[in-house]
């Protein structure tokens, strides 16, 4: 922890930029206004850069000032969660796991790949899904323990994470009985014949396909693209259209 500032004046900063001015963070903090300014001016003397700027009858952040609140919403946001994270440890005895899940990984993959550990006594299991680059930050920032993705952690000096291959799966094509004869007919030219389901361009699952079909030379009639793999399959298996899916294995 820096000691070359006081939190308690970057909590005044954070608050008057909140605000966006000296006399609504005071009213808020139930202080004398020049003595709210004089905590910022010495944060501001302590980091050796102006943090807020005059504009109209308020103030705005400075490059300086929003880098420094990008941090200060890190801070302040863990430092709200502490209460209930405290309590939590303190009254509910057991193994506590934090598992993020990147976006479009399919639900059955997920499940396999925790099965090891549900079995565990007094598990407390907590899932968060989210894209992946926000779940790596969260791991980062030690909100989470473990993050499950169809992709690695690109590679970072700055941050001490370690991607494992915990399986490998290739895919199959899939149709509703209204459209299994069109889409078995001359495959894989069928697909653009037939009303194809995609994730969606930020999934890795996607960008590969695009690499297939341009080698293929295809331009599928694609109807519906969606971020999550679950709602993809029930708009398929609705009749929507044809849809791929995963073929799950385990590494050793």
């Amino acid at each position: 922890m820096s000691l070359n500032f006081s939190y308690r004046h970057l909590y005044y900063f954070w608050v008057v930029a909140k605000e966006g001015g000296m006399a609504r963070a005071a009213a808020r903090l139930g202080m004398a206004v020049q003595t709210v300014s004089a905590q910022v001016r010495e944060l501001e003397r302590s980091l050796g850069h102006a943090l807020l700027k005059p504009a109209g009858r308020g103030l705005v952040l400075t490059e300086a000032g929003r880098a420094a609140m990008r941090q200060a919403d890190l801070i302040f946001q863990l430092g709200e969660e502490l209460p209930a994270t405290v309590r939590d440890a303190a009254t509910t005895p057991g193994v506590r796991l934090a598992v993020g899940i990147s976006a479009g990984l399919p639900k059955l993959v997920v499940r396999a790949l925790m099965q090891p550990v549900l079995g565990e006594a007094q598990l407390r299991l907590r899932c968060h899904e989210a894209p992946f680059e926000e779940l790596l930050a969260d791991l980062a920032l030690h909100r989470l323990d473990v993050v499950l993705a169809d992709q690695a952690a690109p590679a970072n000096a700055n941050l001490k994470l370690y991607s494992h291959a915990l399986g490998a799966s290739g895919f199959a094509w899939y149709a509703p009985p209204s459209l299994q004869a069109a889409a078995r007919r001359g495959f894989p030219q069928s697909l653009e014949c037939v009303p194809v389901l995609l994730p969606t361009a930020q999934s890795v699952v996607r960008q590969r396909l695009d690499q297939w079909f341009e080698r293929e030379g295809l331009r599928p009639m694609v109807v519906g693209e969606f971020d999550d793999s679950a709602l993809l399959k029930t708009f398929g298996a609705g009749g929507l259209g044809v849809f791929l899916r995963p073929r799950w294995s385990m590494t050793n």
